[in-house]
């Protein structure tokens, strides 16, 4: 697996801990390949920055150690992945995409703003391509607006987290408003491409908050917090 493309320094260059696996075919039938700009716009300029809950949920005391290794699922341009990695220069953090340009704005970004301990992969989230209990912390925002197999991501974010390790998961709870980026996607595609087969769905899923505080509770985690804010609602969860 080759690394990021990000500028050496003196320090060690971090070990990734994911091999790549997505075919390269799938580059061509995708929202966020054909016209990743506007998708990168929405996430650094319209949605929620939920930062400072990601640092209090998953570490509430104090700061996390040297080596600690962070995983950011869906990370699109790498908003929270950067955001975390300048914040905390002694951790690792591995953002992973299904896109290659959303990951190549993400690379972009990360050597623009000189964050050194910062890595960017393309992989499936439904088939993390990760050894079991390999990561510290995980965080996922807006993942499961499209992703058609939930309990499946939910497994593979329990499988991947070491013991006693944390995930903070946010996701959208208004159809609409979850929507627009998706909405705003295929109408821009459809002027700029013609003869377009995407596999992204027309609107956003939502759940409602039972079905979402069900999909967590499926897993045997140690402790589970469920909460709604405005348009998002949170699970935080930790593994045994």
């Amino acid at each position: 697996m080759s690394p990021t493309a990000l500028p050496s320094d003196r320090r060690a260059a971090p070990t990734p801990a994911v091999t790549t696996s997505v075919p390269s075919a799938e580059s061509t039938d995708s929202l966020f390949e054909r016209v990743a700009w506007l998708y990168a716009f929405c996430r650094e300029r319209l949605f929620r920055d939920d930062t400072a809950r990601i640092i209090s949920s998953i570490w509430p005391d104090q700061s996390p150690r040297s080596g600690t290794k962070v995983i950011e699922l869906g990370c699109g341009p790498g908003f929270y992945s950067r955001k975390l990695a300048l914040r905390f220069p002694q951790i690792i953090v591995t953002g992973v995409d299904r896109s290659e340009s959303q990951l190549r704005s993400a690379r972009q970004r990360a050597i623009t703003q000189n964050v050194r301990n910062c890595i960017f992969e393309r992989v499936n989230a439904l088939a993390l391509p990760i050894e079991d209990a390999s990561f510290d912390a995980l965080i996922a925002s807006r993942i499961l607006t499209i992703l058609p197999d939930h309990h499946r991501a939910v497994g593979e974010m329990f499988r991947v987290l070491k013991s006693g390790g944390r995930c903070f998961i946010a996701e959208p709870r208004d159809e609409f408003w979850a929507s627009i980026p998706l909405t705003a996607m295929w109408l821009l595609a459809r002027v700029i491409h013609s003869g377009n087969g995407y596999r992204e769905p027309k609107k956003a899923t939502v759940l409602e908050a039972d079905a979402f505080a069900q999909l967590f509770r499926q897993q045997p985690w140690k402790s589970l917090q469920i909460w709604q804010d405005g348009r998002y609602q949170y699970a935080v969860c930790e593994k045994s």
